[in-house]
């Protein structure tokens, strides 16, 4: 299927930094609660994300991310997760995360 390049444009994806992560023991499958911060546009945004394979939260915490940023909140047991981090299936099928190999100034908007 083939979109226009007006329809990519409304997915609003940018990059963040992991400032707080902690283990998500009451989500159904293992998850990770993470704390990004977007810079001062957007600002702080919480996420729960399936990674426990790759990942724990004390070696999240500095490292950039790519997330959607303008989807609708989602409540996913008592947390409330407000941007989809983005990643990629391994061989194995488990996340890997998606950032930037640079480090650059949060907020920054994917083009």
């Amino acid at each position: 299927m083939t979109i226009a390049y007006d329809d990519f444009a409304r997915v609003d994806i940018r990059v963040g930094r992991i400032a707080r992560a902690e283990p998500f023991p009451e989500a159904r499958k293992p998850a990770i609660k993470l704390w990004v911060d977007f810079g001062p546009e957007i600002g702080e945004k919480r996420s729960s994300a399936q990674i426990t394979r790759h990942y724990t939260p004390e070696t999240l915490v500095g490292r950039q991310v790519l997330a959607v940023v303008n989807f609708a909140p989602r409540q996913i047991g008592k947390f409330l997760s407000e941007v989809l981090v983005l990643g990629l299936p391994d061989a194995d099928g488990e996340v890997v995360l998606v950032g930037p190999d640079l480090d650059i100034p949060t907020g920054g908007k994917l083009f």
